[in-house]
């Protein structure tokens, strides 16, 4: 795969200069967003997707019989101007790189919808959306060019485990149907110009190798290739991802694909993905990312962490030269992301280590 020429050589090139030069921003949480707009099934369907008087979806697009509330990655299609709003919130807070709005674009998620035949779109569309908002936004500071990380999620099953706990050799999803998910998703993103492909909260690597070998072919076919991240999640406080690895584990079974960067996000705050970051940091011959949660949530689901606590916790990984990228997930805002990007101003990035060290490692 590595041997392929980039799609895109200036920006892959002044992407790599920028993370030589600083810690770079990543955006915050979409959901979270999008949740402050409290959009109702009318809200979400937009004119494409709305029942006729007979209660039935009168557009081609949807049969009906289910509600499309909460499917936040329909907004790029049916609110265009809301998913546009947030990523440019971030871009003003100093993100560097905005995620597209497609954690959940794959045939296998909106098939929850009955929308599994929009996947290639609503990936088009997301790219496109995040490429405009980052274009404006670098045309004002070309200093700080943006880049736009176009998002394979981890789809909503799991290649390694059954979803029947009196069969435990079942399987709900294959890795060859994993990978024709991802395949999809990922044409387009690129063609809606994605300047690199995020597989993250991973916490199945058997999805994780699916998405890479789906990576891998599509840029074969295409003869030419993107840079590629990877961000894993562990689960819980056990340190482990929701398939059993460590945080090592989990670097040498992806480290194969040679990703731009490797790291952790969800599921945790910083402080208690702090010991993993460190884990990676020590290890990695990529960069290392990591997009923490804003703590742990409530008991009303909600996180409370502030963005001074949480760029308080961010700064010392970046003091103690553990991270390359950094951002947050799900409760982060652009006042988060604010925060965070004016605690590692000026703070060296971690430096990637020798070809001699990563050969003896």
């Amino acid at each position: 795969m590595n041997t392929l020429p980039w799609l895109h050589p200036d920006r892959v090139a002044a992407l790599e200069q920028a993370l030589r030069q600083r810690i770079l921003i990543i955006d915050g949480a979409m959901g979270t967003m999008l949740q402050a707009h409290g959009l109702d099934e009318h809200g979400f369907r937009g004119e494409r997707f709305q029942h006729g008087h007979d209660g039935h979806a009168h557009a081609h697009d949807h049969p009906g019989g289910c509600d499309l509330k909460g499917n936040n990655d329909l907004l790029t299609l049916t609110r265009p101007e809301i998913i546009r709003g947030v990523h440019d919130a971030y871009l003003e807070a100093g993100a560097d790189l905005v995620e597209t709005n497609t954690f959940n674009s794959t045939r296998i998620s909106q098939a929850d919808y009955q929308l599994q035949h929009l996947a290639h779109e609503l990936n088009l569309e997301g790219a496109k959306l995040a490429r405009a908002a980052c274009d404006a936004m670098t045309a004002k500071t070309p200093e700080q060019p943006r880049f736009v990380i176009g998002v394979l999620g981890p789809t909503s099953r799991t290649a390694s485990l059954s979803p029947n706990v009196n069969d435990p050799g079942f399987r709900n999803v294959s890795f060859d149907e994993l990978a024709a998910n991802y395949t999809e998703a990922a044409s387009g993103l690129i063609d809606g110009g994605a300047d690199v492909i995020m597989v993250e909260t991973i916490f199945d690597t058997l999805n994780a190798k699916a998405a890479l070998f789906a990576l891998s072919e599509l840029f074969h076919q295409r003869g030419a290739r993107v840079p590629v991240m990877v961000s894993g999640t562990i689960t819980d406080r056990s340190g482990r991802t929701l398939s059993g690895q460590t945080a090592e584990a989990f670097y040498y079974s992806v480290r194969h694909a040679q990703p731009l960067s490797v790291g952790f996000n969800c599921a945790l705050g910083a402080e208690d993905l702090r010991p993993h970051i460190q884990t990676l940091a020590s290890i990695a011959e990529s960069c290392v990312s990591t997009h923490p949660n804003a703590g742990l949530p409530n008991a009303f689901a909600e996180y409370d962490e502030t963005p001074e606590h949480m760029a308080g916790v961010i700064a010392g990984f970046a003091r103690d030269g553990l991270l390359n990228l950094v951002g947050g997930c799900c409760g982060t805002t652009p006042a988060h992301i604010k925060a965070i990007a004016e605690a590692v101003r000026g703070v060296a990035p971690r430096a990637l280590p020798s070809a001699d060290q990563a050969e003896a490692a």
